[in-house]
């Protein structure tokens, strides 16, 4: 009874808090992108909640090399939740109360926070309401920590409409001003940044379909084509090209009313030993018979793939159609 108690307490001074939000000059919140705090008593955590939770919450991100969670996690007891815990970006309470709840809240304790909130009658039916939001409550961080990646993105960027390729497609897109041109034809767009741990990458092209169908095959079968013109290796008659042992991921997907094909896979180099993950959007651009393709591919060897993937995300979903 003491725990459903406390927990009650503790989700009525969220809402109070969050009525005052507005009036009260928040702290400035902290965590690494990807990262969520979970709030909850640590039998609990221990037990079959806490696996439902796991499961969630560590499933893996999909088309990386190597198994990576979709996010980093820490837990800690509603009892010791003290005013250092309170300014983590995103933090997620779980716990038992007379009524069944799910909810957000915003910028409660520190800004920019996201807060989400699932309460249960029982344990068994805690379970049940994060198993039925399980989609819901990884959306809900991963668009947090995208809206922040992208204010930050659009502090300092290079002028779309000085880029020529992007122009020619018909579209913009922030690229950070860290990324460096490697090529801007007016047919192929290439910037690099060059980092302490490797290399991220930005590309666009078209792909001209003339009103015939085409697959994903066809796709793939293009883009390698884009690596072996444009994407040379360090030796002579290398290329990059999609990596045929791991076949892309795919998704319909909307953003900035942009209606788009995600695909999430690998790319290698041909006669060499570099390689790494990649993000594409391809949109159908009907009034010009093509298809108009923005990716983002990363090398960055021996180290963590999951937050430089998500960075090109961002960027890429920077993109508007004109």
């Amino acid at each position: 009874m003491l725990k459903r108690i406390s927990f009650a307490i503790l989700s009525l001074g969220l809402l109070i808090s969050c009525g005052k939000s507005d009036t009260v000059t928040l702290v400035s919140s902290t965590g690494r992108i990807n990262h969520v705090l979970i709030v909850m008593n640590d039998e609990d955590w221990q037990g079959k909640v806490g696996d439902e939770l796991k499961n969630i919450i560590s499933e893996p991100v999909i088309g990386l090399p190597q198994e990576e969670n979709q996010f980093s996690i820490n837990q800690v007891d509603p009892f010791t939740f003290n005013s250092l815990f309170k300014r983590n970006r995103n933090i997620l309470f779980v716990g038992l109360d007379n009524e069944e709840n799910f909810y957000t809240n915003h910028n409660v304790h520190a800004s920019p926070q996201t807060t989400v909130t699932i309460l249960s009658k029982d344990k068994e039916a805690l379970i049940q309401n994060i198993r039925s939001h399980s989609t819901e409550i990884i959306d809900i961080f991963k668009k947090n920590d995208l809206a922040l990646y992208q204010r930050k993105v659009t502090k300092d960027f290079h002028d779309p409409e000085t880029i020529e390729t992007l122009n020619s497609l018909g579209i913009s897109m922030k690229i950070p001003s860290e990324y460096r041109m490697v090529e801007d034809s007016g047919q192929f767009l290439w910037y690099r940044n060059t980092f302490e741990r490797g290399l991220l990458n930005i590309i666009a092209y078209e792909i001209p379909v003339f009103g015939e169908p085409y697959t994903m095959e066809s796709l793939v079968s293009f883009r390698d084509s884009i690596g072996k013109s444009y994407i040379p290796g360090q030796f002579d008659n290398t290329y990059m090209r999609t990596e045929p042992k791991f076949t892309p991921v795919t998704r319909d997907v909307e953003f900035n009313k942009v209606k788009a094909i995600e695909s999430r896979g690998l790319w290698f180099v041909e006669g060499d030993f570099m390689g790494g993950p990649f993000i594409s959007y391809t949109i159908e651009d009907k009034a010009n018979d093509r298809l108009i393709v923005v990716e983002g591919f990363s090398f960055s060897p021996s180290s963590k793939k999951r937050d430089v993937v998500f960075e090109l995300e961002a960027i890429l979903k920077t993109l508007q159609q004109k």
